[in-house]
């Protein structure tokens, strides 16, 4: 691939991380105002056109009207408060086609004129069965809901949620080799360890992820809004109540938050050191500096946005904000490790 070929692959790709990221905030929005769960089918295809008059919109809430969330929480809602939620479940899964589309249709350009080296096709293909695979996550995790507990499996929306971030994590990966060749190996033992360094950070950052999922999934965010103790604990004497005990961090909201935030405290610690590490380092380039700088401005923001979406018992705006934030971070974290081993 040339040089111009290579900045217009990365750049369709970067222009779909910026889509998942935006799916990734109206997700949270969908999930906050409880709204996730008005579309009671998938309809890939016909499913694009939302109602366009009055009886579609009262067939459309007749179909809501019978699911536990209607029967068990919303039953006085009427029709124009059903369009409230409807609005942001539809625009989520408009979101996630035309995501597709914008990944498909330049793939098929791309490939068909010969542009991709062969060893990139399978890494995109991969990535295109990831979307899939990701709607249909999304559908798995919505059909939890309306069955007889009107919210959605917390493991399934972690899963939801994880495979969003894989599919950010993959893409933006690519899109960065693209722009800058890894080398294959470094002779130079402090800079390996400065890399093994940054991957244990973005392996911290992907149980973050998976933390924060578990919070989100049985709304743990709710409880325990007082910082830096739980209720006035360090650990909350609730941590272990539930039996079995390895149930206690997936159903527990002191188990799952406390976890959470145990994350939030090594990040808050580990991310200045390496910077530190990092300005020490005399092999290390000046991108990477930036990198790392940058980096500890984005973990500040977000964990100074999960405190106070936390003493505010998750409004809104700041839950999906600190959703977002923690793409933000992943970015970050991404350049940072890709710039460590860019060869010199």
């Amino acid at each position: 691939m040339d040089i111009s070929t290579r900045r217009q692959v990365a750049t369709w790709l970067f222009i779909c991380c910026a889509m998942v990221f935006s799916i990734l905030v109206v997700g949270g929005v969908t999930r906050l105002t409880h709204s996730g769960l008005s579309i009671v089918e998938w309809q890939p295809i016909v499913g694009t056109i939302p109602p366009l008059n009055a009886q579609e919109w009262e067939e459309t809430f007749e179909k809501y009207k019978q699911t536990p969330e209607f029967k068990q929480v919303n039953h006085a809602m009427s029709v124009d408060e059903f369009k409230g939620i409807f609005w942001w479940e539809y625009w989520h899964r408009v979101l996630g086609r035309l995501i597709g589309v914008a990944f498909f249709i330049p793939f098929v350009y791309f490939w068909a004129r010969r542009k991709l080296a062969p060893a990139l096709v399978p890494k995109l293909l991969g990535i295109f069965i990831l979307g899939g695979l990701q709607g249909a996550m999304g559908w798995y995790m919505v059909k939890s809901g309306l069955v007889d507990d009107p919210r959605v499996s917390q493991y399934r929306l972690t899963a939801h949620l994880s495979l969003a971030f894989l599919i950010f994590i993959t893409m933006f990966w690519v899109a960065l080799d693209l722009v800058a060749e890894r080398a294959r190996a470094t002779a130079d033992a402090a800079l390996r360890g400065l890399q093994r360094f940054g991957f244990w950070l973005a392996m911290l950052a992907a149980y973050m992820v998976v933390t924060g999922g578990f919070v989100a999934g049985i709304r743990a965010g709710k409880a325990y809004n007082t910082f830096p103790l739980m209720n006035g604990h360090i650990v909350p004497p609730e941590i272990f109540m539930i039996d079995p005990w390895y149930l206690n961090f997936f159903n527990n909201m002191a188990t799952t938050q406390f976890d959470h935030r145990l994350g939030a405290w090594a990040l808050a610690f580990l991310v200045p050191w390496l910077w530190l590490k990092l300005r020490a380092a005399p092999q290390v380039s000046a991108r990477a500096r930036a990198a790392a700088t940058l980096l500890v401005v984005a973990v500040a923001g977000q964990i100074a946005l999960g405190i106070a979406t936390l003493l505010l018992a998750v409004p809104i705006a700041l839950g999906a904000a600190h959703q977002g934030g923690a793409m933000v971070v992943f970015a970050v974290l991404l350049w940072l490790n890709h710039e460590l081993r860019v060869a010199r």
